[in-house]
């Protein structure tokens, strides 16, 4: 077995170096490009990028989704994403203000915007998919460059290079969670706790799963998918029900005497916490939080449900009785196999702060209540 790293290995660098502002060289057959996260580059690299784009005559752009696009008045010619033309002697502040809506009502007048029209936008797709994945604002400055791998070895060697067709065909694929460890643990729900740690091939942020007592794997288990919210499961912030229906699935299980809790790291419905926190700030303003999301760039709901599914599975379970009001887990579930015999309501927290936010995932994302 070789000791060089694949492209599972190569896509964690990536995620990490766009975390600390290092740009990585996507390389592909007809051409690859330098991409940075918008959020996290600095002025000095800034401006090696942009005095790199000069000298090979080409254009630097920043992508952006189509819900940013739609907020900034720009073009998405691409569907669902645009190419904002970055100006001549555009500052990191510019950059910064087109990626981030913290001043979008203070200065709702940014443009007018240039966007790209024609070309092949798969490069600028997967620099995107990669920010998120970095739990970054999705956008990314783009540089094409014909020969990508010349540029990798004169000026920005020491680069992470990212084949990009085999870094697209891997990100589609959900990564398969691993145990790590499992050991008792007695809760205040039930004496009778394992807490089981996974851990994902990619790298990702780990996931626990809760087992109550011993439920059989032959017959549908009592389960709950439980996305993470610090907020909500530890803080006991009244601004969503998330820590309240931690508690009271737990409560159900130890009831019942068995069950299972699966606590995926998915934190902001996917989004990651500095983009929740920002997207709270965004409902100060007064947009509710399907606004906020689009207002960052994200969607409604950027979680993968496929997690779950494969945690229970490794776990043994085939069949679920699931405690949710979300009906997108429940048809992730049958599409990943796992049979859901029941859908157990799971409706406690409301409280005068959450009130408008349960709302509004009822009216827009179709939770049951």
């Amino acid at each position: 077995m070789s000791l060089k790293p694949d492209i599972i290995h190569l896509l964690a660098r990536a995620r990490g170096d766009l975390a600390m502002g290092l740009p990585v060289v996507l390389s592909g057959a007809e051409g690859g490009a330098l991409i940075a996260a918008a959020e996290t580059i600095e002025a000095p690299r800034l401006a090696a990028l942009t005095d790199l784009a000069r000298s090979a005559g080409a254009e630097l752009t920043l992508a952006v989704t189509a819900r940013r696009a739609e907020t900034l008045k720009a073009r998405a010619y691409d569907g669902d994403l645009a190419r904002i033309l970055v100006p001549e002697g555009a500052a990191l502040t510019w950059i910064r203000a087109t990626a981030s809506p913290e001043g979008d009502l203070a200065h709702p007048m940014k443009g007018p915007f240039r966007t790209a029209r024609g070309g092949d936008t798969r490069l600028h797709r997967l620099a995107l998919t990669l920010a998120k994945a970095a739990r970054l604002l999705p956008a990314a400055l783009v540089l094409p460059l014909p020969d990508a791998d010349a540029v990798a070895e004169g000026r920005a060697a020491g680069l992470t290079i990212l084949p990009a067709e085999a870094a697209e065909a891997a990100m589609r694929l959900a990564s398969p969670p691993h145990g790590v460890v499992s050991a008792r643990v007695p809760l205040a729900a039930s004496h009778a706790g394992r807490v089981h740690v996974f851990r994902p091939e990619d790298g990702s942020e780990e996931h626990y799963a809760i087992e109550i007592g011993a439920p059989p794997r032959n017959a549908p288990v009592l389960a709950r998918l439980h996305s993470a919210c610090f907020t909500g499961d530890v803080l006991g912030s009244l601004k969503c029900d998330c820590g309240p229906q931690l508690h009271a699935a737990l409560e159900q299980m130890g009831a019942e005497g068995a069950g299972v809790l699966l606590y995926l790291n998915q934190e902001g419905r996917g989004i990651g916490l500095a983009n929740k926190m920002r997207a709270y700030s965004l409902q100060d303003q007064g947009f509710d939080t399907v606004e906020a999301n689009h207002r960052l760039g994200f969607e409604d709901d950027e979680r993968d449900f496929r997690i779950g599914a494969g945690i229970l599975r490794k776990m043994g379970f085939g069949a679920v009785r699931l405690l949710t009001n979300n009906p997108a887990k429940i048809d992730m579930m049958r599409r990943c196999g796992i049979e859901v015999a029941e859908r157990v309501p799971l409706i406690v927290g409301e409280t005068a702060q959450n009130r408008h936010y349960l709302a509004t995932k009822a009216r827009k994302s179709g939770h049951l209540f």
